[in-house]
């Protein structure tokens, strides 16, 4: 949907507001299965559900029925994992919470650096275990993993920026 649509229906326009709940829920449930804590969960499914993409503490709060706390703990969480920004609504004191639409990319770029440290890590376990001894084999196996990943990571990160460019682009001519 283009941008200039987006911003000609107000928030939540044409949305029962329970299933809009439900599905939050439901995504932040699974996030949680992904291994992400709770709370952070569902702000993130809050965040990504809003047609802005930008809420406040306190509409995060309304939004979820949760305390301040809560919201502070998660977007706190959030924004050392780099899923959210925070930044200052204009003329105000208060800080709004801006989901990206390129987050996932984002965090997959940023395993790069993690898998690069756990194949180093992982050699240095080879290495120290003896390299014929069934635990080196089997840590040799998991860098391997490591690596074919790495080596496929940058071409689908290219195919994926070349696909959502296109699909950008159709948006733009609706």
């Amino acid at each position: 949907m283009s941008e200039q649509h987006q911003q000609a229906q107000p928030e939540g326009a044409g949305r029962h507001t329970e299933a809009v709940s439900d599905f939050v829920e439901r995504f932040a449930s699974q996030l949680v299965d992904a291994g992400m804590p709770r709370m952070p969960s569902r702000v993130f499914a809050c965040l990504l559900a809003s047609d802005s993409g930008v809420l406040t503490s306190a509409e995060l709060g309304e939004r979820l029925q949760v305390s301040p706390a809560a919201v502070s703990g998660a977007v706190r969480y959030l924004s050392q994992v780099n899923m959210l920004s925070r930044e200052r609504e204009p003329g105000s004191r208060r800080d709004r919470y801006r989901v990206h639409s390129d987050q996932w990319y984002e965090a997959l770029a940023r395993r790069d650096n993690v898998l690069t440290r756990w194949e180093a890590t992982l050699r240095e376990g080879i290495d120290s275990l003896g390299t014929t001894s069934p635990a080196a084999h089997r840590i040799g196996e998991t860098l391997a993993f490591f690596e074919f990943m790495q080596g496929e990571l940058g071409g689908m990160m290219e195919r994926w920026r070349n696909h959502r460019d296109r699909l950008r682009a159709g948006d733009q001519e609706d």
